[in-house]
């Protein structure tokens, strides 16, 4: 049987898995709390999935510190694992900021539906238009329409200012 010589053990494979689905399951809940456990979880999850790839551990990465035939151990990873390190703690700290500041204002940490997500959701159901366009000014035409004749880069009109389509060459229509 043939072992390749960077193939991980199956146990870290299977806790950088384990982690990384615990992660995102606490990160879908409600509670400012489980959601900074989750980012936690799968931070470490990160940092333990870099040090894999890194490959088996070795001498210091330091040239001339190795003896001679012995591999260095890839220092990039741990490169990339101090940086991960350093994200986790600064989201960490932003997500414990915001859980303190819902506590302080609502008594818990608990992220709420926000009103405007449920107009939005209710007139995609409705299929109608969530605004209304107060600068139309009663034309009969659509935003797409009215965008196309302001912003025409190309001007077909005549020297009086009409164009063939029946707008002005100012974009605006005229009247009979």
């Amino acid at each position: 049987m043939i072992v390749l010589e960077n193939t991980p053990p199956a146990i870290l494979v299977l806790a950088i898995g384990v982690l990384f689905a615990t992660g995102v399951y606490l990160l879908l809940e409600r509670p400012l709390t489980r959601v900074l456990l989750g980012f936690v979880l799968i931070g470490n999850g990160v940092n333990l999935m870099l040090l894999v790839m890194g490959g088996r551990s070795g001498a210091s990465p330091i040239i001339g510190n190795a003896p001679e035939g012995v591999r260095m151990s890839d220092p990039l990873a741990q490169a990339m694992v101090l940086t991960s390190i350093v994200i986790t703690l600064a989201l960490t700290a932003f997500v414990l900021a915001l859980a303190y500041r819902s506590w302080q204002l609502h008594g818990h940490d608990e992220v709420a539906d926000d009103v405007e997500d449920r107009r939005v959701a209710r007139h995609a159901a409705l299929n109608a238009p969530a605004f209304e366009d107060a600068d139309a000014g009663g034309l009969d035409q659509t935003l797409d329409e009215e965008a196309a004749d302001v912003y025409d880069d190309v001007d077909d009109s005549d020297d009086d200012g009409h164009r063939a389509d029946g707008h002005r060459a100012d974009g605006s229509k005229e009247r009979p």
